[in-house]
């Protein structure tokens, strides 16, 4: 083995050089660690709410304050603790959930890893008053940037109060990267709302600013479900219950018509502990299949129950992440589970081999079969068809419906278009085509084929095929009446003179809390595209008119786009909202099929199209039309 001789890098003129590495001090360590578990004021939340449920509270206040930034107070009535556990509580580390590595494993509480309270108070001002119900007198103590400023008995309720204040008071580069005061309130939402769910037999209380945003008292799981997200759930849960020796699956899941085009609405709770996993969440999926729309999301609030020694939840500081001793089956058992229910309720098919107890009852079963009967059935026509080897499919049919495929792509097909069937022996057509008609001239920056006029196909329902003098031109029908809507919308947009439909009866759009703010901040903008919205109560919205054009049912699908795209909206893009927002309406317009169906407009979407500032592209970047040349036409047929 070499032997490296370092002295040249530790000695300088036979002088030691200087050790560069140190331990950190606990000032710094508890703030890089809060910057782990702690990263915005709903993560302090969800830490301080945690624990008091893990103190076995049956109510819960939690107190806001300019989202979080000013003031984080949570009020319960658990059990207490005494003034020794009280300045224990934030030393980091500092659990009494775990005393050994088993215990790592069998966790069933909420917070296990001593760090909570530690990282807020190396962030925050912090004050604790909390009392034992066996105490007379409580422990009030004060903390700032993890030094205790004071510490004495106070007068107190039974249970713990604590406050947290100016969250980053001295970390002023954390607070800068705070978002909104609306992004910041709707993961503090986000976070009430996944633990006021696990737990429907606590009461929770819920206030802003001074204003009460909830009062939800101890019940069942449904009544916390429609008293949270809204009263549009309450004939829209499907109950979900499978007990099985590996994990208990129980909660509701939403019918068809309550999924949505947003994200936001899933929750899966393990052991009482909300997480987040794409596996689970396709299993659900997929027992949907078939019932939803495309790009359509399944509302649903499940609980697993298993067992802690199979589940590793000790993965992720937040601990929304876990870890499945055998995910496979994890998958299958709850797709089952939801497929059954779906089934259960007659909102899917399924096959049951079980008889009816009626049907038990009736004389065709209980009665027995006598040789009469079967020879009487041996005679019939359908056992002779159905017994006979290669007879089924053979069943005589009347003369009338031979051809019957013929009449029905007919009849499909619009009355005032010609379409070319299998007449013509020479070449074979399956797909029914739309002849070419003659129309005015093809206003398109490229020269016609002399004869004043152009030539122009539908095929398939979605492309315009149209002859220039240099050759063809292919076009995407709803992608060309994307552009067309986004640039006549743009116009009345800079205008400001966009008409509004008013509709016949207001419609009630409901969201949950979450969302309705998102869709606060863009009323005055959605004013200015057609749409008359106003609050109507609690996470209630009233369109009393919609944008013309806009199909009457059409404006729930646009709304949910829009929110759906506020979630995930970065703050260096809010210039650009007013761009989503036409797109949005434009994608939704443009799928009017019935307006090109006639030669007439077939040209006018081609008018219209040309006349457009950028008509090769949608508002998103995507091909309206290619141009073939004849020559490469002509290379085609060799």
């Amino acid at each position: 083995m070499r032997l490296i001789d370092c002295s040249p890098y530790l000695y300088k003129k036979n002088k030691p050089v200087s050790d560069v590495i140190q331990l950190l001090s606990d000032h710094i360590a508890n703030q890089i660690a809060a910057g782990e578990v702690i990263q915005r004021p709903a993560s302090a939340v969800k830490e301080l709410l945690e624990n008091a449920v893990d103190a076995g509270a049956t109510e819960i206040q939690l107190v806001i304050k300019d989202a979080g930034k000013e003031l984080i107070q949570v009020i319960d009535n658990g059990k207490g603790m005494s003034p020794t556990d009280a300045r224990m509580s934030f030393e980091r580390h500092a659990t009494s959930k775990i005393k050994s590595i088993e215990d790592l494993f069998t966790i069933r509480t909420m917070g296990f890893r001593g760090e909570a309270l530690a990282s807020i108070a190396a962030v925050t001002q912090v004050e604790l008053k909390t009392r034992q119900a066996t105490n007379d007198a409580g422990s009030r103590i004060l903390i700032e940037g993890t030094e205790v400023k004071l510490q004495e008995p106070c007068a107190v309720n039974p249970g713990t109060n604590i406050s947290v204040k100016n969250l980053f008071y001295n970390v002023p580069a954390r607070r800068h990267f705070l978002k909104s005061t609306t992004t910041e309130l709707r993961h503090i939402l986000d976070e009430f709302t996944r633990v006021a769910l696990a737990y429907p037999a606590v009461g929770f209380r819920f206030w802003n600013n001074g204003t009460e945003q909830f009062h939800l008292e101890p019940g069942n799981l449904k009544a916390r479900i429609v008293g949270l997200l809204g009263n549009s759930y309450q004939k829209n849960l499907v109950p979900v219950e499978e007990n099985t020796d590996l994990l208990n699956i129980y909660g509701f899941i939403g019918k068809p018509e309550a999924a949505t085009r947003t994200r936001g609405m899933q929750f899966f709770f393990i052991n009482g502990r909300f997480i987040r996993n794409h596996y689970l969440h396709h299993a659900v999926v997929q027992a949907y299949d078939g019932l939803l729309e495309k790009e359509s999301f399944p509302f649903y609030v499940l609980f697993m129950d298993v067992d802690p020694s199979r589940v590793d939840v000790n993965v992720h500081p937040t601990k929304q992440e876990v870890k499945f001793e055998d995910d496979r089956l994890m998958y299958s058992y709850l797709m089952a589970a939801i497929k059954h229910s779906l089934a259960r309720y007659n909102i899917a098919p399924s096959l049951d081999f079980t008889l009816n107890p009626e049907i038990q009852q009736l004389p065709s079963v209980q009665l027995p079969y006598t040789n009469k009967q079967r020879e009487e059935t041996e005679k019939g026509y359908l056992y002779n068809t159905f017994s006979g080897k290669d007879q089924a499919h053979f069943i005589e049919r009347k003369d009338s419906l031979k051809q019957w495929k013929e009449l029905y792509e007919i009849a499909q097909a619009p009355a005032s278009v010609h379409i070319a069937t299998n007449s013509q022996p020479e070449e074979e057509n399956t797909d029914p085509v739309i002849m070419p008609s003659q129309s005015g001239r093809l206003n398109t920056g490229a020269e016609t084929d002399g004869k004043g006029s152009s030539n122009m196909m539908l095929l398939h329902g979605s492309l315009l095929a149209t002859t220039v003098k240099s050759g063809m031109m292919l076009i995407h029908i709803r992608r060309a009446q994307e552009r067309i809507w986004f640039e006549r919308l743009l116009e009345e947009w800079n205008s400001q003179n966009t008409p509004s439909q008013q509709v016949l009866f207001p419609i009630s759009y409901e969201l949950s809390p979450q969302d309705s703010l998102l869709l606060n901040e863009v009323l005055a903008d959605l004013a200015r595209i057609g749409f008359d919205i106003a609050p109507f109560g609690k996470n209630t919205f009233v369109v009393q008119g919609i944008p013309s054009g806009l199909l009457p049912g059409e404006e729930k699908y646009v709304l949910d786009e829009v929110v759906e795209h506020l979630k995930h909206e970065s703050p260096d893009v809010v210039n650009k909202r007013t761009e989503q927002l036409l797109a949005h309406m434009a994608r939704r317009l443009s799928r009017n099929k019935h307006a090109i169906m006639q030669p007439e407009g077939q040209q006018a979407l081609i008018d219209e199209l040309f006349a457009c500032s950028q008509p090769e592209y949608t508002p998103d970047g995507k091909k309206v039309f290619v141009m073939l040349k004849k020559e490469e036409l002509e290379n085609m047929l060799g």
